[in-house]
This record gives C-alpha cells, sequence and structure tokens, in this order.
C-alpha cells in the first residue's frame, strides 16, 4: 500500500489533571493535521476525574481508561487496540504537533522497509531557558538535542512523544514492553526498547526514520528548569539505559549513547569553554553541566548495572 493511502491513528497517552491545558491543546493539534487522522484517540491511565473531564470536554476524539498495567506503555497499548490506522502515531499529552507532523513521517512508510519514523521534538520553555542548560542535553527534557541529525535518515530508535510506526511492526514487537517506561513523573526508555524489538520482529531490513520536518513542540514546566531536576533525570537515564541493556543486550541498547559520550559532548565541552573565551560567561557552566550530566548517567548505569547483577531477571528499575 502506498503512503498516500495508508490511513494513521494517534494515539495520545494522559495522567494528571495538572497537564489539562496541556492536553487539550495536544489533541487540537491531532485534529488540525495537513494529513488527517483516522481517528485520535486518548487514554486517560487509572485517573476517574480525569477520564469524566475529558469525555465531556474533548467530545471530537475517542476517550477511554487505561485497562492495562499503570503508565505510559499500558495507556498506549489500549489505545492502539482500540484503533483501526495501518499506521500507529503517538503524541505525548504535554506535546504540541506542528501541522505537517504526519504528513512528514508518513512520506517514508512508501519504503516498505520502514518500520517507524519520528520527528524534531523543540521545546517550549515555560519560562526562560536557563542560560547553564547545554542543548546536548535537552533530550533531558523530552526534546532533540544538539548533536542530532539534521536531515532525515535511518537511526536506532525515535521517540514515544513524536512516534509513527506500522501497526504490523508494533504487533510483531508486541507492542510497549508493559511496566517498563514512564509511569507518572519516572521515565524508562520504553520507546527505545519497542524501535529495538520491532528491527528485530522485522529483520535486516527493518528501519528507523527521524525526520526533522516531522516537527512537535513539547512543554518544559518551570520546575523541570532546575539543576535538581537535570540531574535527577541524567540519573534515571542512565539507570533506564541499564534495564534496557538487561532487556536487549547491551550492544544494540547504548550503540547511539557510546557515539554521544565520545563525540557529541567532548564537543559540547569545547564549545562552551570557548564561548566563554568571547565573553559568555555561562558558557564554562554549560560545559560544566554537561560533565555532571555525564557523570550522573554514568553513574545511574553503573547502580542499574549492579542491581541487575544482584537481582538478575528483577525489575530493571
Amino acid at each position: 500500500m502506498s503512503a498516500t493511502r495508508l490511513t494513521v491513528s494517534v494515539v495520545i497517552a494522559a495522567y494528571s489533571d495538572e497537564r489539562w491545558d496541556y492536553l487539550r491543546e495536544a489533541v487540537a493539534s491531532a485534529l488540525a493535521q495537513t494529513r488527517p487522522a483516522l481517528e485520535v484517540v486518548v487514554v486517560v491511565d487509572h485517573n476517574p476525574a480525569l477520564l469524566a473531564r475529558a469525555r465531556r470536554e474533548l467530545p471530537l476524539v475517542t476517550v477511554l481508561p487505561n485497562t492495562g498495567a499503570r503508565g505510559a506503555s499500558g495507556s498506549r497499548n489500549t489505545g492502539v487496540a482500540a484503533c483501526h490506522g495501518d499506521v500507529l502515531a503517538f503524541l505525548d499529552d504535554d506535546a504540541r504537533a506542528s501541522a505537517g507532523w504526519l504528513e512528514a513521517l508518513l512520506g517514508h512508510f512508501a519504503d516498505a522497509g520502514v518500520v517507524g519514523a519520528g520527528g524534531r521534538v523543540d521545546p517550549l520553555w515555560a519560562g526562560s531557558r536557563p542560560s547553564w542548560f547545554p542543548p546536548e542535553f535537552d533530550w533531558t527534557i523530552g526534546a532533540s538535542y544538539h548533536g542530532m541529525p539534521l536531515d532525515a535518515g535511518p537511526v536506532r530508535n525515535v521517540w514515544s512523544n513524536n512516534m509513527a510506526i506500522r501497526r504490523s511492526a508494533f504487533e510483531a514487537a508486541g507492542g510497549f514492553r508493559e511496566g517498563f517506561g514512564k509511569i507518572g513523573t519516572t521515565s524508562r526508555p520504553e520507546d527505545t526498547d519497542l524501535c529495538l524489538r520491532a528491527t528485530a520482529a522485522g529483520g535486516t531490513a527493518g528501519t528507523w526514520v527521524y525526520e526533522p520536518a516531522g516537527l512537535t513542540g513539547h512543554w518544559v514546566p518551570r520546575q523541570r528548569a532546575t539543576v535538581g531536576y537535570f540531574l535527577r533525570r541524567c540519573f534515571h537515564e542512565g539507570r533506564g539505559k541499564a534495564g534496557l541493556a538487561a532487556l536487549d543486550g547491551a550492544a544494540a541498547s547504548t550503540s547511539a549513547e557510546r557515539h554521544y559520550a565520545r563525540h557529541v559532548l567532548p564537543s559540547g565541552i569545547v564549545r562552551g569553554l570557548r564561548e566563554t573565551m568571547r565573553g559568555d560567561r555561562s558558557g564554562v557552566l554549560r560545559s560544566t553541566a554537561i560533565a555532571a550530566g555525564f557523570g550522573m548517567a554514568a553513574t545511574g548505569f553503573a547502580v542499574g548495572m549492579l542491581a541487575s547483577v544482584i537481582s538478575p531477571g528483577g525489575d530493571p528499575r
């Protein structure tokens, strides 16, 4: 089937009343696509009050309760079970899709070897961007980071706040791994896990594509623009990658991270120091933050690996 004839369903997982305004904006953006979705499904994660409100105030979409395990993975799987599209697209409840989001991603499905695609995510700061915050670590706030490709091309994985995947590949992979992923504000790389399993299920020809033109924005509340949040997020990401390595093998689970650590981060440190020498006093702060962020992620990875040795086969958190 050609990409122009494929139908697409959009699934938005929601869990918090505090993100209501963001959720409404996410839904509105999904409904305003140049390539219209077959349906938009909102799945509410074990929050009866939010479920009732969404059913009252979001009449143009399907609103369902999460019938799976608590967390974003269970919510997304619940949404997929109710969808009918050939392609499944995922958007976070605190994200805003550009009008051409689906059209840009779906163009890649003309290639039968593409199992899925994901786009660029820009941070939408509730306040101003902290001067110390290095762009190499924008992934800590759910956004694309400095060092990612500038042009469309194959990648190991994309992110679940901006993802489209063939239904056949999703089903072959068994969907998102419930019990491993985002639960409330705690995150683990369930999207990378799905991408790895979908690629494996599709054989060596299975490819994921990163398409910067498939743009979404991701809201960054003020409480995430702090040093404490930054360091905690780095630690938990490292620990989550250790859990991923235990599930999918270290080689595949850390291939992109090794390149990132060897090339992207050193370049960022050097750039920050150069900017300091040119009069930008915040440059040295960004270089320091890069070193600290890497240190916390490495510590989290070590803690996670140690936990998997002590308790093999246990919860990879």
